[in-house]
């Protein structure tokens, strides 16, 4: 099996676009019971949630605040998990829970291997 990386995007800036705290505690759980259920099948690698702050490095030296403060759209975090294939990996991503409010996103990459650990 191959790892696939899920990245989650959505609106973390709008102010607006920010759930109640009674939305967020449905959310979550939501989001817990999807993860519990990729690791149920053993597929589960891990993953992490994202911060708002961070900064962007660019060619010349150039170091800018970021993420992408161009766009709404940000990576609020992501899992790892194991699938045979890009379309088993994107099988399990289409019951994010994140997809379930306007204007999120998820997106699937195979995880390969640049460097070798020693």
């Amino acid at each position: 099996m191959d790892e696939y990386i899920i990245f989650m995007r959505l609106d973390l800036l709008t102010k607006d676009a920010q759930p109640s705290p009674e939305q967020m505690q449905d959310y979550m759980k939501q989001y817990q019971d999807w993860v519990g259920g990729i690791a149920a099948q053993n597929k589960f690698s891990g993953g992490k949630g994202l911060s708002v702050e961070g900064k962007v490095l660019k060619y010349g030296d150039v170091v800018t605040d970021g993420p992408f403060v161009e766009i709404k759209e940000s990576i609020a975090g992501f899992i790892i998990v194991k699938a045979a294939s890009l379309e088993e990996a994107t099988e399990l991503a289409s019951a994010c829970p994140i997809l379930n409010g306007p204007g999120n996103s998820v997106e699937i990459r195979k995880i390969s291997a640049l460097h070798q650990q020693q």
